[in-house]
């Protein structure tokens, strides 16, 4: 049976899921060794309640971060599935959680943010887009990584852009 629940103690586990999933979700975006998360992060968002994680037989297969943005905005990001459960649904029933919790937060939009290179179709990317898509995500516009995340940048191995999608949750 799969469970989601907020996440506890275990932000190792966490920290390590997201960075492995990640590893080769954004290969060649960043520079040799940049992880996506670090412990300190992991638990930052755990004190403020925006991990959420799937269990399987009480084992974390998967985790997404949920917050609240200005304007009636939830945003999920950090969504990460263990390699031997991708394609079992664990990606889709994170973000309907994500979803049904900004919902009944009073929140009308959610959205996420995609890091795509700007002069080349990464795979990865171009699976997600085509996903998010499926299930009701719109590109609403694209960001510069240099204005919304400047500290970031530096780290890139080949520029990039992000873009951001929006779904109504009414």
């Amino acid at each position: 049976m799969l469970d989601l629940d907020a996440a506890d103690s275990a932000v190792g586990e966490v920290t390590d899921l997201v960075n492995l999933a990640y590893a080769a979700a954004e290969e060649g975006l960043w520079r040799e060794g940049t992880p996506r998360t670090t412990p300190a992060e992991t638990t930052e968002f755990v004190r403020n309640g925006e991990i959420a994680v799937a269990r399987l037989a009480g084992r974390i297969v998967g985790s997404v971060r949920i917050q609240q943005l200005d304007g009636g905005i939830g945003e999920f990001g950090m969504l990460a599935t263990e390699p031997g459960h991708r394609g079992a649904g664990i990606g889709r029933r994170l973000i309907q959680f994500a979803e049904e919790s900004s919902r009944e937060r009073g929140l009308d939009i959610m959205q996420l943010e995609l890091l795509t290179p700007k002069s080349w179709t990464h795979p990865s990317k171009q699976f997600l887009h085509e996903w998010y898509t499926r299930i009701g995500y719109r590109m609403v516009r694209t960001g510069s990584i240099e204005e919304q995340y400047p500290a970031l940048a530096p780290l890139l191995a080949t520029p990039c852009d992000y873009v951001i999608y929006h779904k109504k949750l009414a």
